[in-house]
């Protein structure tokens, strides 16, 4: 018998808070579209615009454990790759431990792994070589973590219209509307493939969001976009910096951070 979801919770970033997909007074986004296929279900979101993996563990994991939800959604990591004191084995620690504490509490955890966001949203070439070399490191620590827990996952390199324009917002950062009812879409489709009773479905249809016409991706472009490049491109600089001399110079690249299935993550920076 399928597992009746009496709550829903979603951790994570500006995606999970729904930025993208603009409706009066704010953000909707993934969480609320998939909370419409759990109409009875208790819905909590505690995501927040900025957060990296230990924003999760320490500040909103530690405000969804004692409701013990039936179904837990985690998106996050993006941010983590953005910046200069990216750690592999922090972040796969931290990753490790919501995930845990989330399966431990009774719930069916359902979380993403990445696309090649250079497809999306352009950068400079030696840019584009770090953020994608990162985004691979994060995926096999998410791999890693979703084998260790036996979790489901959404595969955006494989979610249909990944690539697409029409699923992506202004800023190519977020999903539009379109991206966030397909990605909930696809996180409904998994949890009712890990034994959850999904008694509603996400409507592919787009209604009430408010529309974004050419001068919003002027506006955003100016504003943000420019802006958000320049801060993002100075702390990924060093990086891609160093990316660039060793390709020059003919130096392989440094060692990154190895999985080992022997790896004692439990007590590991305790």
């Amino acid at each position: 018998m399928a597992k009746t979801v009496r709550s829903l919770v979603v951790l994570g970033d500006s995606t999970t808070v729904g930025v993208g997909d603009p409706v009066p007074g704010g953000w909707r986004g993934v969480g609320p579209l998939l909370a419409e296929a759990f109409a009875d279900a208790r819905y909590l979101n505690v995501s927040f615009t900025g957060a990296r993996v230990a924003s999760v563990r320490y500040e909103q994991l530690p405000k969804v454990l004692p409701l013990r939800p039936d179904a837990a959604v985690l998106l996050v990591g993006m941010n983590d790759t953005l910046r200069s004191d990216f750690d592999g084995r922090r972040l796969h620690v931290d990753l490790d431990a919501v995930v845990g504490a989330l399966v431990s509490a009774g719930s069916s955890v359902v979380t993403v792994r990445f696309h090649d966001h250079s497809r999306v949203f352009r950068l400079p070439g030696a840019l584009r070589r770090a953020l994608r070399a990162r985004i691979s490191e994060l995926n096999d620590i998410i791999d890693a973590v979703v084998r260790r827990h036996d979790i489901a996952c959404v595969d955006l390199d494989l979610m249909d219209g990944a690539y697409s324009m029409e699923t992506w917002a202004v800023d190519r950062l977020h999903p539009s509307e379109v991206g966030h009812r397909r990605l909930a879409a696809a996180f409904a489709a998994r949890l009712a493939e890990s034994g959850c009773a999904v008694p509603g479905r996400v409507s592919p249809v787009c209604t009430g969001g408010l529309k974004v016409t050419p001068l919003h991706h002027v506006g955003w472009l100016v504003l943000k976009g420019i802006p958000w490049l320049w801060s993002r491109g100075r702390d990924l600089l060093p990086h891609a910096a160093a990316i660039m001399y060793r390709s020059w110079a003919g130096h392989p690249e440094p060692p990154r951070y190895v999985i080992r299935p022997s790896d004692d993550l439990d007590h590991a920076f305790d």
